[in-house]
């Protein structure tokens, strides 16, 4: 009997929570949502892409009747996911009604310029479209990359950006056919790279060559320092740069030399053959 009685003292203190807990939901779910408020999480840098009255546009829009219980808070962290330029976005209430929407951006690593157009690479790899209401500063890199690139050229802008001396030289980045150049803000000249790979040894011997070299030379003289070759440095010289004239004069009469040398070579060539075929 006592079983029984604490079995029923149980279900109806169930039931009882049941239905205030029923009557608090439909209170709070009727009740007018009082706030939203929406927060930009920091980032290392600050951008502006999202715009504040465009998120309280699409938060009116989801919830014409501004009531706690009309809003569908999974579709709209959806569609704030969606956006190009937010990288996560978590959407809660809280116990007085609050609407609250967390947003974090995308922090551009790059701008590319591809067949004609703009776009951003983001620190993780990830392209979206620019701005016109905002341009992030960053490094312009142009030519045909292909997006399982983006990932090494993200390494790449970071390394240059953590580098003082590479940072200081290095304005942006350039591909051509497969070969990978760094722009520079000294003279007209550009570093060849070649592909992504051994990049901090190819930037480590650029610096050396300058530290050691071009400090002395006029940067005008060169129109290309490659450094994608291993264990050494080859330059291309400038043919509008004066001072490079006899030095050019003399690598065209070398290379002037060279039909004559190749068929001096030709001619002992047919000698030995002939001398062969008469043993």
């Amino acid at each position: 009997m006592k079983k029984k009685f604490r079995i029923l003292k149980i279900l109806a203190t169930v039931a009882i929570f049941g239905f205030l807990l029923s009557f608090s939901l439909k209170r709070f779910h009727g009740k007018p949502m009082e706030k939203v408020s929406v927060k930009m999480l920091s980032t290392q840098q600050p951008v502006y892409f999202v715009d504040e009255k465009d998120i309280h546009s699409m938060v009116a829009k989801s919830n014409p009747t501004k009531k706690v219980g009309d809003i569908n808070i999974p579709e709209l962290e959806k569609k704030l996911n969606k956006l190009p330029a937010v990288d996560s976005a978590n959407v809660y209430l809280n116990l007085n009604g609050n609407l609250n929407l967390d947003i974090k951006q995308r922090v551009p690593a790059f701008r590319l310029n591809k067949n004609g157009t703009d776009f951003y690479v983001d620190q993780k790899g990830t392209a979206f479209p620019t701005s016109t209401n905002y341009s992030f500063p960053c490094l312009l890199v142009t030519g045909d990359v292909q997006p399982e690139e983006y990932p090494a050229l993200v390494s790449l802008v970071q390394k240059i950006e953590r580098d003082s001396f590479a940072k200081k030289y290095f304005i942006g980045i350039t591909k051509r056919g497969g070969n990978y150049e760094l722009l520079t803000n000294e003279g007209n000249f550009k570093v060849e790279i070649g592909d992504l790979e051994n990049i901090d040894l190819k930037v480590k011997g650029f610096k050396a060559f300058v530290e050691k070299y071009l400090i002395y030379q006029d940067p005008q003289k060169y129109t290309k320092v490659s450094v994608k070759y291993d264990n050494q440095i080859v330059t291309t010289l400038n043919p509008y740069f004066k001072e490079n004239d006899s030095i050019l004069l003399i690598g065209k009469k070398e290379l002037a030399k060279l039909p004559a040398l190749e068929k001096r070579k030709e001619e002992i060539a047919k000698k030995n053959a002939a001398a062969q075929r008469q043993r």
